[in-house]
């Protein structure tokens, strides 16, 4: 009997009897959960706030706060490549990829070491030019001010520290024994200790060691927006920037994919490209499978649910409407006529 019953009486026209009720009941479905992201307009209050500006992009005079590339640098790293808190917490200085010598407009490919990423997973993100110059400008100026010459080793509850020699992008001497960077996990990093002094970590905190508050840094700046400037902006956690970088970049993926397939279409009906052309490049740049690659993502199913709680449908009507118009199709307003024209009946009856 896969049920569970308890004893109950039932009275019926005056008469009683012994019964029993099923305890099973229906489940209720859960409501629909609308994961939360940053807008562009939000986006960039919120990097303004990591750089201690206001609205307008001026000093905020009554910002108080320190640290301000660096914060700016990491938060700007976390919207523009989609990695999880302890992926960009863990990252060490000399996994930042290079900076291409000219800005371009394309992303810049940026790998994920497997020891940090969720499930022990290499992947392959992105980041723009402009996020990549911020972290660069850190690592270069504002960082070696504060972890250079500086004494600072692991507390003695983490472990003994790890020297580091002779470091490069791949992996350096840690105590002696050469190690790739890949195979450190996150809290061996947090042992690294840097050939001139300080953290290995990316981010470093005053006294030379690393910096990994990001939670409570993202918090105060959202509470801070929105006591003195935007009563509407939102909390933010770091997996909210993560949130944003999904759906930025569906939003660039469907762009393009929908600009080459009307490309693709207009060539077609041209006779001068094959009916066959536009079903291969769907098939081979479908933006969930780029998406999912980027994310991490086991399985493009795990991407589906995962956009399912995102306000996609705006990104793909407009990417859709914006391919439309520069094949030459109709616009919304005359789409519109012209479906409107459909109900437009004479006195006979017939099409006017």
């Amino acid at each position: 009997e896969p049920f569970t019953y308890r004893p109950a009486r039932a009275l019926f026209a005056g008469t009683g009897r012994e019964v029993k009720v099923n305890l099973a009941v229906r489940r209720t479905p859960k409501p629909h959960v609308a994961v939360k992201y940053l807008e562009p307009d939000f986006t960039r209050l919120f990097l303004d706030g990591l750089r201690g500006l206001a609205p307008d992009g001026g000093p905020d005079p009554d910002y108080r706060g320190r640290e301000l590339a660096r914060n700016a640098a990491v938060g700007a790293l976390a919207l523009a490549t989609g990695l999880r808190l302890q992926e960009f917490s863990s990252l060490l200085a000399w996994e930042i990829p290079p900076l291409p010598s000219r800005p371009a407009a394309v992303p810049i490919p940026f790998p994920v070491p497997a020891a940090i990423a969720k499930g022990r997973k290499f992947r392959t993100t992105w980041i723009s030019y402009g996020a990549l110059a911020a972290v660069h400008h850190y690592l270069e100026v504002d960082r070696p001010a504060t972890v250079d010459g500086t004494g600072w080793r692991p507390p003695a509850r983490a472990g003994e520290p790890l020297l580091v020699t002779g470091p490069d992008e791949r992996g350096g001497k840690v105590n002696g024994v050469r190690r790739r960077w890949d195979t450190l996990a996150p809290a061996e990093r947090r042992r690294l200790v840097a050939p001139g002094g300080g953290t290995c970590i990316l981010a470093a905190k005053v006294g030379g060691g690393p910096f990994t508050a990001w939670a409570s840094v993202f918090e105060r700046t959202a509470n801070r927006i929105r006591a003195r400037h935007e009563p509407r902006f939102p909390h933010v956690s770091p997996h909210r920037l993560r949130h944003s970088f999904s759906m930025r970049t569906l939003e660039y993926l469907v762009s393009g994919h929908y600009r080459q397939a009307a490309e693709v279409a207009r060539a077609t009906d041209r006779g001068e490209g094959p009916d066959a052309a536009l079903t291969l490049y769907l098939t081979k740049a479908d933006p969930l499978l780029v998406l999912r690659d980027l994310l991490g993502h086991s399985t493009v199913l795990t991407t589906e649910k995962y956009l399912h709680k995102l306000d996609t449908t705006r990104i793909y009507r407009e990417a859709y409407e914006c391919s439309g118009l520069r094949d030459g199709r109709a616009s919304d307003a005359e789409a519109q006529r012209e479906a409107d024209a459909e109900f437009d009946d004479g006195p006979d009856g017939t099409e006017a």
